[in-house]
Formats: C-alpha cells, structure tokens, sequence
C-alpha cells in the first residue's frame, strides 16, 4: 500500500518537472491556430484525405470534400472536433480526425530605411514589441535618418494603414504611449533627413 502511494507521488512529481521544464507541453493544448500556421491532417484510414495545408490570411484551409473551414483562433482539438463533425454530417460513418502542427507562423516585423542593420526580426512571444524596440534590434537609427519620420506600414482587414510615430515625443518627452507596438507582419520604415 505504502509503495503504491509512493509510486504514485513519484509519478505526480515527475509530471510537475516536466510541465515546469517544458512548459510547451502543457502550452500546445492551449495555442490557437493563427494565419499563416502549416496544419497536417489526417483522417484514419482514409489517406486520400492526408492534407498539408496553411492557414490563409482570413483564417481558412481547405479542406478535401468540405472545401473552406474556419480555424484561426481554434485549438487543435477544436479543429479535430469540427473536422469530424464536418465529416461525419455527410461522408464518413466514424471519422478519426487528427490535426499536427506542423509550422507555426513566423512572428516577424521588417525594419527598412536609415537603420545600421535593415532586415527581419523575429518578434517576442511572451511580450509585445513596440516601435523602439525593433528599431533597437535592427541596430539603432543610421546617422543622417529622420527619426521623427517613422512610420509603421500596417496591413489590416486587407486595408493598408499607416502610423506615424514621432519618435522624440516617446525618447524628449517621455511619453511611452507613442511607442506603438508592432504586430507581426508590419514594415518599419525609419526615413533619410534632408536637412
């Protein structure tokens, strides 16, 4: 009896280290699918129904015999459930759907301009990254850049947006509202001075 408990304590504990150490496990049940995420479906026993697919940008796969399903914002076993559903309506008696991820999405914004080193930069995923800070990753203004001419070139809801940011009013005046976050996807662009 004395021994069970035992065991069973070492195994709690075991999984309390392996949950601490390597918090993806318990965060992979939580990740919601995002545009641009390479999903792997497959559905037992019918391999005619392998897909390979990534997320468009308005949050669909396509998908054999369904066609278009909306997953941006779903779980894994959200999908799965909503799959089977999707198949078991019309096609298959018992389907046994499985979704991997197999890539996720690239969090990256693009630096351009009067900037020491222009380029991509992959994006914190534990905290947002604001204007300054990618300008920072990207090594910094270029002396002779217009700081004050920066602008941020947004895509969103298909729409291009541009924000301009003036930076001495963040770096003088020290009002940290200014310094906007950056989402994925967004162009930085830190223009030459002409004066």
């Amino acid at each position: 009896m004395i021994t069970r408990i035992k065991r069973k304590f070492h195994r709690l504990v075991i999984i309390f280290v392996i949950l601490n150490l390597f918090p993806a496990f318990a965060y992979c049940d939580e990740y919601k699918v995002d545009a641009g995420d390479v999903l792997l479906i497959t559905v037992y026993e019918q391999p005619d129904l392998t897909t390979k697919t990534r997320v468009a940008s308005k949050g669909t796969i396509t998908f054999p015999l369904i066609n278009e399903i909306q997953v941006k914002g779903l779980s894994v076993g959200e999908i799965e459930r909503k799959i089977t559903m999707l198949l078991k309506k019309d096609y298959l008696v018992n389907p046994q759907v499985n979704v991997f991820i197999e890539d996720y999405r690239s969090d990256k914004v693009f630096v351009m301009g009067f900037v020491n080193k222009p380029g991509e930069y992959e994006l914190s995923k534990d905290k947002a990254t604001t204007v300054l800070e990618a300008i920072t990753m990207a090594g910094g203004f270029k002396e002779g850049a217009a700081a004050n001419g920066t602008k941020i070139i947004r895509i969103e809801n298909g729409e291009e947006l541009t924000i301009h940011v003036k930076v001495t009013d963040i770096t003088k005046k020290g009002e940290k509202d200014k310094d906007v976050p950056v989402k994925p996807g967004d162009i930085v662009v830190v223009p030459e001075s002409f004066f």
